[in-house]
């Protein structure tokens, strides 16, 4: 104990310097995959390996459904032809006609954490960027226990049946202008979770969402970086995420 004390005082706190610099640390995402060029006897045999369908060939390509992806690497470990990785993590994108924040509201937002159904893993990774390495205080957001003080709507999990009704009700208490955040490959698609009995296939089947964040779960820069992007702070990803689109098309618009 003595040593890991002695070390702390040595170190000091070492908080990230993104998005001022960019990060390399080790260990800060698990990467996606990405969609390349390949025969379509390859692209079988990879899509075949996924567990969540996110590969699917088309055009002589194979294609990454980023919604639906998990990081399991059964498509660039133990194969023939790996698919190409990609090590980063700004991966979130803006949906149809989503804006970011008008200026007056991008150094000060508060966001509304609503778990509808998360296995905890997601939920975790929220919770890290209150920690001293990523200290999303020191860029200007802040988690708020209320709604009605809320600017952001951040969501994951794949929304149960049970959770509708909540998450409506915390939308509509928040003030405007707001936006909604879905996070993780269950609130973009359902994941490995639904659609099911029980659950619906992502947030956008309840709610019009504004930011997706894929990634199961998503690294805490990953969600960082979607803050980043709704604040018009930030670029966003231009990758499409084909389940995130075709559920916004038939969900509830507000």
């Amino acid at each position: 104990m003595s040593r890991w004390v002695i070390k702390g005082l040595r170190t000091g706190i070492v908080t990230t310097r993104y998005p001022a610099r960019e990060e390399n640390a080790p260990g800060i995402s698990p990467g996606l995959p990405q969609s390349s060029a390949r025969s379509d006897a390859d692209s079988e045999v990879l899509a075949l390996r996924c567990p969540t369908d996110a590969l699917r060939q088309a055009d002589g390509q194979l294609k990454v459904d980023r919604a639906r992806c998990i990081h399991c690497y059964r498509c660039a470990r133990g194969v023939a032809k790996p698919i190409p990785w990609e090590t980063g993590f700004e991966w979130a994108s803006l949906r149809g006609k989503s804006s970011v924040f008008p200026n007056a509201f991008q150094r000060s937002l508060h966001i509304r954490v609503v778990d509808a159904g998360d296995c905890g893993a997601c939920l975790n990774e929220v919770k890290l960027l209150n920690n001293p390495f990523y200290n999303m205080h020191r860029v200007g957001f802040f988690i708020t226990p209320t709604p009605r003080k809320a600017d952001i709507l951040l969501v994951v999990g794949p929304v149960t049946d049970h959770m509708k009704t909540p998450l409506l009700k915390a939308y509509e208490a928040m003030p405007t202008p707001k936006r909604v955040m879905a996070a993780g490959a269950c609130a973009l698609s359902g994941g490995l979770f639904g659609p099911g009995f029980v659950t619906g296939p992502g947030v956008a089947d309840v709610l019009s969402v504004d930011v997706e964040i894929p990634g199961c779960p998503p690294p805490p820069l990953a969600i960082l970086h979607g803050l980043l992007a709704i604040t018009g702070r930030r670029q966003a990803d231009t990758i499409p995420g084909p389940a995130g689109i075709a559920a916004k098309e038939g969900g509830n618009e507000r």
